[in-house]
């Protein structure tokens, strides 16, 4: 106890109890504001595609590529990211992710074709590869673990703000100025976000493993997710036989990766981390509220804007009811984590997630599209939320880096699979009962199967719950 209470000295760079609680206090403010940036950028540039085909003489298939070579980068090193904060710094990282994300933005913006705007997507991915976990990293680092699942509900939630901004902004400014302006406005944003981390984080890392960095088990799983990732998403536009392959090269990389770990001398991710059976169940249920939570905004997005022809605006200023009510999750998400069993909660707020996205399926008027899109903003982003936070909870503080990019990657990377698996299947459902209802279909599917997998999980979990108890 001596020895921790030595380390968060050390980390937060005061020795009274007002000078740690202050600099905590600027630690989650600058975290906070990190995860804003990522998630404006993402939610304004989606409205804004066909603007940009219509502008670099392109269809908007083909430049669907600015968010599926975004999302490859992203998902590829989550990993990566995480554990070189661990290793060579949080502080330090965090830092050059913003950076990187920073002037890739200004270069995607200025750029005069589709290829080069493409290119400096790819950037911006691994910048917020970085950023995502190590933002949370240097909170759980900050923070005493009583306060730390509040902490985290709280970043998450002033992060979704974003999730609520990000359609009408990115549908206002596409329509009002040019679509180059979404990219300008993360320049200034992240010389603010650099300025504040500077300013309010202390530095900390993973004192147990050297400074050095497993460089081919770093290539192996940055390789291997980003081929699974690009066989997923082009599984709707190219041959069955071309993207299978694609997907099982990539396992088989990532294969080798874990066969690289179990060897290597420094692993990248030590895999005693998936022995850890409480930290497995909390990062599966949140990957059920975030596949649940992605379908059901790509769903609702495409019924809006094709099915009854609303404008990109339009279509945003109707899906705040979803992003509103997700940003209130996280911090009722902290102040629940901290008074009530994790898993279960996590089970009881997919379930309301699903019966809202059930709601949304009906296809109603807004006197039940609205409240539907509330329950399941909420209860899914409840359900996300606290998957990091459950598991910061449950690994050793030296290993919050490493955790989170594990997390976020299966996270994030299984709803990707589960956002290509629902175009598809709109995609056939269109064929043979139309659009709308095929959208209200799979979004029907999504909702059943969160609450039905949800409740799965609990149920493993009391399993182990019990046998823990008897032994």
């Amino acid at each position: 106890m001596l020895l921790r209470l030595h380390n968060f000295r050390h980390v937060t760079g005061n020795d009274s109890p007002h000078g740690a609680a202050t600099q905590a206090k600027l630690t989650l403010v600058a975290a906070s504001f990190c995860i804003f940036l990522v998630q404006l950028d993402f939610f304004a540039l989606n409205l804004a595609l066909p603007r940009m085909a219509s502008e670099l003489r392109t269809s908007t298939t083909s430049l669907q590529w600015v968010i599926s070579a975004y999302m490859l980068s992203l998902a590829a090193f989550l990993i990566p990211g995480g554990r070189l904060g661990d290793i060579l710094g949080r502080k330090r990282i965090l830092m050059s992710g913003v950076v990187i994300f920073g002037l890739s933005s200004l270069g995607g913006a200025l750029a005069p074709n589709a290829g080069t705007v493409i290119a400096f997507r790819v950037l911006q991915g691994i910048g917020s590869g970085i950023i995502f976990p190590l933002a949370i990293a240097v909170v759980t680092s900050a923070f005493p673990e009583k306060r730390v699942k509040r902490a985290i509900g709280y970043a998450y939630g002033i992060g979704a703000v974003a999730m609520a901004l990000g359609p009408p902004f990115g549908g206002g400014i596409t329509e009002l100025v040019v679509w180059r302006v979404v990219l300008l406005v993360n320049v200034p944003l992240s010389i603010a976000a650099i300025a504040i981390v500077a300013g309010g984080v202390r530095e900390s890392r993973d004192p147990t493993v050297p400074r050095s960095i497993d460089l081919p088990g770093l290539a192996l799983v940055a390789s291997g997710i980003a081929l699974v990732t690009l066989a997923v998403d082009l599984a709707s536009t190219w041959l069955p036989v071309a993207t299978a392959g694609i997907a099982v090269v990539g396992l088989l990389i990532l294969a080798v990766f874990v066969l690289r770990e179990r060897v290597a001398k420094y692993p990248l991710v030590k895999l005693d981390l998936f022995r850890n059976r409480p930290y497995v169940i909390v990062t599966l249920m949140g990957t059920v509220a975030n596949i649940a939570l992605v379908i059901g905004v790509f769903g609702s997005t495409i019924y809006l804007q094709q099915g009854e022809n609303r404008s990109p605006f339009a279509a945003g200023l109707i899906l705040l009811a979803a992003s509103v009510a997700a940003g209130v999750a996280g911090p009722i998400s902290g102040r629940l984590g901290e008074h009530l069993d994790i898993p279960r909660t996590m089970a009881v707020s997919t379930t309301i997630g699903g019966i809202g996205l059930f709601v949304v399926s009906l296809g109603g008027g807004f006197g039940s599209y609205l409240p539907g899109l509330a329950l399941f903003g909420f209860g899914y982003g409840v359900g996300f939320t606290m998957a990091n936070i459950g598991t910061q909870t449950v690994v050793a503080r030296e290993r919050v880096g490493e955790a989170s990019g594990v997390t976020l990657a299966i996270v994030i990377g299984v709803a990707g699979i589960g956002v290509a698996a629902a175009g598809t299947l709109i995609d056939i459902g269109t064929k043979n009962v139309g659009l709308t209802r095929a959208i209200e279909d799979v979004l029907r599917w999504a909702a059943a199967g969160s609450i039905l997998a949800s409740g799965v999980l609990l149920l493993v979990d009391r399993h182990r719950a019990v046998d823990r108890h008897r032994s």
